[in-house]
């Protein structure tokens, strides 16, 4: 669905994962959605914008590389609001060793994905036991309520519970180095894992059973102080996903997905997936792709569509070194795909959102504005190119149908991003019409906390409806989420500097908070 007509709206980009409370275990969790929305509420915003959740490998601590495209990673489940987990104690009953683990990651300034995950898998292995004693082998209420729960969500839950039971089994190794008949999904392979592994199938049901009945709740609370949670729909899921296993003809392994060079990378980028069969999705009426606009609308009131422009031409390179090339080829069938694939992720009544960035030809817009769909304008790549001097577009200028932004969980921050303008394009970004309004002199001066609020400002006069800014640029800090093209330990580890709750404590947040609510009231986003 679209926004309703003139519903200005400002909007956050707070990872999930970054926004650990003084109770969490290392890792914002989903209890922690409730400060960030009290937060978010008090300071005139109206949508938190999340990166995706989804379970990602054993040993993974990128988003956007995931096990399935369905299923909440553990990683999220916040374990003191788990019954189970209570009634064996809690806390006060973890062994020495993992109390001495605990205190660790609360202290790190940083996600310590490894040890957050074993303290997490230790205490949900525990919780399990206690609720297969207590409940499932006595057929309790509760027990009632958890099989209800995989009966609604067989449509996913059965092929990534077993998948994930499989692939504990197999020692974390992926799929494609299982013993064949697994490979090959053989049915009478697959009915004697399902016995032999029945345990392990309904431990992975129960631990997504928690995780969806706690964010519902959040999602609830939200939604009560006026915030809609805004999801992210990563393009492709890895080679190693449930999702890929359950359909191997409809992906092309001997492919690599990746981008072709743009601003992020000068020789493009390799992630390493594999590239959609789009003959193969087409013929079962894409309905992958349908179950994903489905689940992404049972989590989430809107979705941002990650890498937008690989659904309408997707870059595959072969993997044994050939020349890489765009699928479909014409220009024709790459819009007819495209917007095919968005009206697809409509249907369910999700908003939907398109991250247009990177190296995208000038049809995909053209293809947006045609079907209402807003695209992003990221501030500093929003210039008029083929003009002389190609300056800045002034934010005024937008589109309503638009998201404006400072910068995008990719992108270096807005401080950064300052600091290294040369004086021509502070020049250029002085030139606006909009900053001459409020800092003719801007040109001169180095990042402060003057410029930050000038070109906040600027953004939430734009003319785009939505208005969504990284939490980096709302405080003017340097710190990145994550650095594109480049693998190491720093990536999506970020964590704000106080807990989330305590944000209402801290005299920056609560000037900050003030400030927000100021621009979203003077330029009508509430």
């Amino acid at each position: 669905m679209n926004a309703p007509a003139g519903r200005r709206r400002t909007g956050l980009l707070i990872p999930l994962f970054s926004a650990p409370s003084t109770t969490s275990w290392g890792i914002g969790d989903i209890g922690d959605l409730a400060p960030l929305s009290t937060w978010l509420a008090d300071a005139g915003c109206r949508v938190l914008q999340l990166l995706p959740l989804n379970e990602m490998a054993p040993g993974l601590q990128s988003p956007y590389s995931a096990l399935s495209a369905m299923a909440i990673d553990p990683l999220f489940i916040r374990l003191q609001d788990v019954a189970e987990f209570r009634a064996a104690g809690g806390e006060r009953a973890l062994p020495c060793e993992a109390s001495r683990a605990l205190e660790r990651v609360r202290r790190s300034p940083q996600v310590d994905y490894p040890a957050v995950r074993q303290l997490k898998h230790e205490a949900l292995k525990a919780a399990f036991a206690r609720f297969h004693e207590d409940a499932w082998s006595r057929d309790s209420e509760r027990a009632r309520q958890f099989r209800e729960f995989v009966t609604r969500q067989a449509w996913w839950i059965e092929d990534y519970a077993l998948f994930r039971a499989i692939h504990a089994h197999e020692g974390e190794r992926p799929w494609t180095e299982w013993p064949e008949p697994l490979r090959r999904r053989d049915p009478p392979a697959i009915d004697r894992v399902r016995r032999e592994l029945s345990r392990d199938v309904t431990y992975h049901q129960y631990v997504q059973w928690l995780a969806c009945s706690q964010w519902q709740d959040a999602r609830a609370a939200a939604a009560a102080r006026g915030v809609a949670l805004f999801g992210d729909v990563p393009f492709m899921v890895d080679t190693d996903s449930a999702d890929v296993w359950a359909r191997q003809h409809q992906f092309r392994l001997d492919l690599s997905l990746g981008a072709p060079p743009d601003a992020f990378s000068a020789a493009g980028q390799d992630w390493g997936m594999p590239v959609y069969r789009w003959d193969a999705i087409a013929a079962d009426d894409f309905r992958w792709l349908r179950d994903r606009a489905r689940r992404g609308a049972d989590l989430y009131d809107g979705l941002r569509v990650d890498h937008l422009v690989g659904f309408y031409r997707t870059f595959g390179r072969p993997r044994d070194g050939g020349e890489p090339f765009f699928t479909p080829e014409k220009e024709a069938d790459q819009i007819a795909l495209g917007e095919r694939i968005l009206e697809i992720f409509r249907e369910p009544g999700a908003e939907i959102i398109a991250e247009d960035l990177g190296t995208v030809p000038d049809y995909v817009r053209e293809s947006l504005a045609r079907i209402g769909m807003p695209g992003f304008r990221v501030f500093r790549w929003e210039r008029r190119w083929h003009c002389a001097g190609q300056p800045f577009r002034d934010p005024a200028a937008y589109p309503a149908a638009s998201v404006a932004a400072t910068g995008t969980h990719d992108t270096e921050p807005m401080a950064m991003w300052w600091d290294r303008a040369d004086a021509d394009e502070r020049r250029k970004v002085a030139d606006i019409p909009s900053v001459q309004r409020l800092d003719a002199g801007m040109a001169d001066k180095g990042f402060d906390s003057a410029v930050r609020d000038t070109l906040l400002e600027v953004l939430f006069a734009s003319g785009s409806d939505l208005f969504i800014a990284p939490i980096q640029d709302v405080f003017g800090w340097r710190d990145r989420v994550n650095e594109p093209a480049i693998v190491g330990d720093e990536n999506w580890t970020f964590q704000l500097p106080w807990p989330s709750d305590r944000l209402s404590d801290v005299p920056d947040a609560v000037e900050r908070q003030r400030f927000l609510r100021g621009l979203s009231e003077r330029y009508r986003r509430i």
